[in-house]
């Protein structure tokens, strides 16, 4: 039998590993900016196409590669980052496994531009399929150029699993920046379909933030600083005041590089504590500097997620420093230690005066055991008006008897109490079931084969989803028109967004006119949000509408109803009143799929009849 077992070819080998490093556009131009950053640029320029998938061209002017190391730095595990093993451990580049420029060389057409500073001429070099097409000497400027045309061309599958250019926009823009306030002293600019999205010059961290997310973060946001001999600690946190509902500008950064960590994020909500309404979030921007040797970055092949060695001792210093930051601005309640007036009047005693010992009035025939019927008045009347009415809070379907009760109790007589229910069938089993709130969240309710239990916030989800994708499918919507329009101004990410799906949100109630690049007029808003902050409704509807979904809402249509559904639909937490859970059941049923919700997750679940009886056997 012949032997089954062989090495792959290199291009083959390089398309695995594209697949684990390079999964959209947004992955290579991290990896394009991250070289850039370490080969000591002070300008980088990013320019995109349809959203990276046809064009994603970096620029630098930092320190160029020799015509060897051009073409070196496309073979896999080649770097100049790290030589051995060890090295590994002393990280302090953003780049070291020398597996990205092979990947992306795999799966596009690649052509590289680079010269050396102090060298007369450049070398250029054209890749396609991890295959060297073309190289020979060019007259370029200092620095690299690298050109990433047709993403994915010898892919399609992957190719097909890409989002809308928006959403894949979005990504680029969320590299993009995290790179941008790691580094305030390099001069970053990006442009998308040659229309410029960001010109940021070289400056202080706090000028970055603002140049990035707005001139009124000035005043939003405190700063942070905390030094000890593990780490350092510095940046920036949000006053409580300005939290949003979405975790929308949250950065950590350890040793210039961004990173995600659930931990030290509940570090940072910890020391919010009380500060903020539940379920709300600040922003922050907070840099690490710590030894290398103590974390551990080559876990994941995005090397965003990091080990710490000491890690709870990292935890109690970021949520100290956030606390003292807050403190320091006045922004945590203070203990207020006022001496009340009668405490403040009492004279000091003096040595010669007299003890006067208080005088006590005491009954001695006082009998603490002693039962006496003060509550009632002898035949009380429970039908007066009072009773009445706390009755009928109490028991609104039961109608109160009009009778007098002896209340005269014996004393020194033990009364047995006897509980013989006398239920009325006709009652609980009604056509109209009883319904109970569980936790303002789940919605109770009897049901021929058990228990019927659904989540309230899901339910309404799925209703109006449908409500939502009926109304962009006819020519006519409803808006509630302002009496005084609006004008709100979004990220230059969030603006993208908008451009794209103005047109589906004004038919779902908006009227929403483009003002200028990031600037938009609201004229009208649909009638589920005259109650809302539509600055705040647009941003969620607009974050709900970027998230990964599954590929039965990723079509634009869709993606705008979820995102519209997930913003005005009734969240967990809010009490009902019968009438409405009775609508919302009424409604879900009245669905064509009231099971689940347009992402999938289960709507309700049914408690059989005969799982009781098992548990209470």
């Amino acid at each position: 039998m012949p032997d089954i077992i062989q090495l792959l070819p290199d291009f083959v080998a390089n398309q695995i590993a594209a697949g684990e490093v390079i999964q959209r556009p947004a992955s290579a131009v991290k990896e394009l900016l991250e070289n850039a950053v370490d080969s000591g640029a002070t300008e980088i320029k990013l320019i995109i196409k349809d959203a990276g998938k046809t064009l994603i061209q970096v620029i630098d002017n930092g320190s160029g590669m020799s015509e060897t190391d051009a073409r070196m730095c496309f073979e896999r595990h080649a770097t100049s980052k790290i030589k051995e093993a060890k090295d590994l451990f002393s990280i302090k580049t953003l780049g070291f496994r020398g597996e990205a420029l092979a990947s992306i060389a795999a799966i596009a057409q690649v052509e590289l531009k680079s010269k050396k500073k102090g060298e007369l001429t450049g070398t250029t070099i054209t890749i396609e399929g991890s295959q060297i097409k073309e190289q020979q000497i060019c007259n370029c400027p200092e620095g690299t150029t690298f050109i990433i045309k047709n993403l994915f061309f010898n892919v399609p599958a992957r190719r097909n699993f890409l989002k809308s250019n928006a959403v894949e926009t979005n990504h680029i823009i969320d590299e993009f920046l995290r790179v941008a306030l790691t580094y305030p002293d390099i001069s970053f600019s990006m442009y998308n379909n040659n229309a410029d999205v960001y010109i940021l010059t070289a400056s202080s961290l706090r000028q970055r933030i603002i140049s990035v997310f707005g001139n009124n973060y000035n005043q939003r946001i405190v700063p942070i600083e905390q030094q000890t001999d593990i780490v350092s600690i510095s940046g920036f946190v949000g006053k409580p005041e300005f939290s949003k509902k979405t975790r929308g500008e949250q950065y950590l950064f350890v040793n210039n590089r961004f990173f995600k960590h659930p931990y030290l994020n509940h570090a940072i909500e910890n020391a919010y504590e009380e500060l903020m309404p539940s379920k709300s979030y600040a922003p922050y921007f907070i840099y690490f500097q710590i030894n290398p040797q103590t974390i551990d970055v080559n876990i994941h092949p995005t090397k965003t997620e990091i080990k710490f060695q000491d890690e709870k001792i990292i935890y109690s210093l970021l949520r100290s420093a956030v606390k003292h930051a807050l403190g320091k601005h006045s922004l945590t309640p203070s203990l207020d230690f006022e001496v009340e007036q009668s405490i403040a009047n009492i004279q000091p005693l003096k040595k010669d005066a007299p003890i006067i010992l208080p005088t006590i009035s005491i009954n001695p025939n006082y009998n603490p055991f002693k039962f006496e019927n003060k509550s009632f008045s002898k035949n009380t009347n429970l039908n007066n008006k009072t009773n009445k009415e706390n009755w009928e809070k109490l028991y609104p379907n039961e109608p109160i008897k009009n009778e007098n009760i002896n209340t005269d109790i014996p004393e020194n007589k033990i009364i047995q109490k006897t509980f013989s229910p006398n239920w009325d069938n006709d009652t609980i089993y009604s056509d109209k079931q009883a319904v109970f709130q569980f936790k303002c969240t789940y919605i109770l309710t009897q049901i021929k084969s058990g228990l019927l239990v659904i989540n309230q916030q899901r339910a309404s989800e799925r209703i109006l989803y449908d409500r939502y994708i009926k109304m962009l499918g006819n020519s006519k919507s409803f808006s509630q028109q302002l009496l005084f329009p609006q004008t709100i101004q979004l990220l230059q990410s969030d603006a993208i967004i908008l451009k794209e799906t103005i047109d589906l949100l004004n038919g779902v109630g908006f009227d929403i006119n483009e003002f200028s690049a990031d600037t938009f007029v609201v004229n009208g808003v649909p009638t589920d949000l005259m109650n809302d902050n539509i600055q705040n409704a647009i941003e969620n509807i607009i974050h709900n509408y970027k998230q990964d979904l599954p590929k039965e809402v990723s079509e634009k249509r869709t993606r705008i109803a979820y995102a519209m559904a997930k913003n005005s639909s009734i969240k967990q937490g809010k009490q009902l009143q019968i009438e409405e859970m009775n609508s919302l059941i009424d409604n879900l049923f009245a669905c064509q799929t009231p099971q689940s919700t347009p992402n999938g997750k289960t709507v309700f679940t049914i408690v059989e009849t005969e799982e009781f009886e098992r548990k209470l056997k």
